[in-house]
């Protein structure tokens, strides 16, 4: 009895001496943790800021004024029969498509928290719904890093690919639950109409007006981008303690001699290891690795998919408060990186192998209005791609042959 006692608070034990060993260790190089900490705010603020705020802004926006209701209303023929989620999660997944980490985590909390999915659909959502975004990886990651935009196409579609059979899979999770809007009834004609009447609908039951609407929209969205600053600047900190301590060295060893057993570059583990925790990077590290340049982007690939502890931390973060299960998610973050990095390796095995010498420019600083405009381009062609196709399958529905339904 006594021992299982002890197990049981080992885990808290654990978790509160490693903190207290992290504490000591920020104490004991301050120079280190401060400039960490000042790297951490600039990409925070150069980067992240500009090109997620108005998207969150937007985002609380159009979910207030009924928008998302009518985009459920058209998509729902095609997002209930293949992914197992309401329609309304067109416009989640379109956004975390076309917008990045953590854009489509803050949706799906959203959304639960609404009511508008139940909890076995949020998780299927968040899965495959909170992707890098294709600036990132063809923009910093291909062309800032590798030094070749066209290994763009190579890290995007593998990424983007991955993420679609990670979603498809995952529409057997928890298969014997009902989603909260699998019953609706199909009205055959009408959708536009039937979309239309939904927005309005939506708009008087929020009832407030675009004043406190927009206000709530620019609160809720500053709290939420200050909270992933700060998971930003506390791991830049950790990952530059884990540098200077030593340790980095040795995990990066065994991650390393684990990779060797596959044939990779033993180089490849400190890849890795940063990797594991924040995406960026874990990104450039591999691209500055004097690896075989098709290994350095199969570990890219996977870094990207994996997308790192600190977007984890940010992921948890927008979900709290739900009943949202987070380990559907990383479990899911695993295979999605192992299948990216797989299709990178076997599907594009030697696709515009053009990049410079390891140690190509490892920084980006394109202006975040490109960012902006790619993104929001990105996500309305999406929609309008995903409405079409939900249109199409309705009316096919409606088609008899020889008085059989299609």
């Amino acid at each position: 009895m006594k021992r299982s006692n002890r197990l049981r608070h080992l885990p808290s034990a654990s978790m509160g001496a490693f903190g207290s060993l992290i504490t000591c260790v920020v104490i004991a190089y301050p120079d280190h943790a401060f400039g960490a900490s000042i790297d951490g705010l600039r990409l925070w603020f150069d980067i992240v800021l500009p090109a997620l705020l108005p998207f969150f802004v937007l985002s609380e926006i159009l979910m207030g004024l009924g928008v998302i209701r009518a985009v459920g209303v058209l998509l729902e023929p095609l997002m209930r029969p293949v992914f197992r989620i309401p329609g309304e999660a067109a416009f989640t997944l379109a956004m975390g498509l076309a917008s990045g980490y953590p854009l489509g985590a803050k949706l799906t909390g959203r959304m639960r928290r609404n009511g508008i999915c139940t909890r076995e659909e949020g998780e299927r959502l968040l899965a495959f719904a909170n992707t890098a975004d294709p600036l990132f990886m063809i923009g910093a990651v291909a062309f800032g890093m590798f030094g070749s935009a066209s290994l763009g196409a190579t890290i995007a579609v593998s990424h983007y690919l991955a993420a679609l059979i990670v979603g498809f899979l995952l529409r057997y999770h928890a298969k014997g639950t009902m989603g909260a809007s699998a019953a609706r009834p199909d009205a055959g004609r009408g959708y536009l109409r039937r979309a239309l009447q939904a927005m309005v609908a939506e708009r008087r039951r929020d009832g407030r007006p675009i004043g406190a609407l927009f206000s709530d929209a620019v609160r809720d969205a500053m709290g939420s981008m200050l909270f992933i600053g700060g998971t930003i600047m506390m791991f830049s900190v950790f990952l530059r303690i884990l540098s200077v301590s030593g340790a980095a060295t040795g995990l990066a060893t065994l991650i390393g001699g684990a990779l060797s057993t596959f044939g990779f570059d033993p180089d490849l583990g400190l890849a890795t290891l940063n990797g594991l925790m924040e995406i960026t990077l874990g990104a450039q590290t591999a691209a500055g690795s004097d690896a075989d340049l098709l290994q350095r982007l199969t570990i890219a690939g996977f870094v990207i998919g994996w997308s790192g502890l600190s977007v984890h931390a940010q992921v948890a973060a927008m979900v709290h408060g739900t009943d949202i299960r987070l380990t559907p998610y990383v479990l899911a973050r695993l295979v999605h990186g192992i299948l990216a990095a797989g299709f990178t390796w076997f599907v594009f095995p030697r696709i515009a192998m053009t990049a410079t010498a390891p140690g190509a420019a490892a920084t980006y600083s394109l202006p975040y209005w490109i960012r902006l405009s790619v993104g929001g381009a990105s996500a309305l062609g999406l929609l309008a791609f995903m409405v079409g196709a939900a249109l199409a399958l309705a009316a096919l529905r409606r088609i008899r042959i020889a008085g059989f339904r299609v």
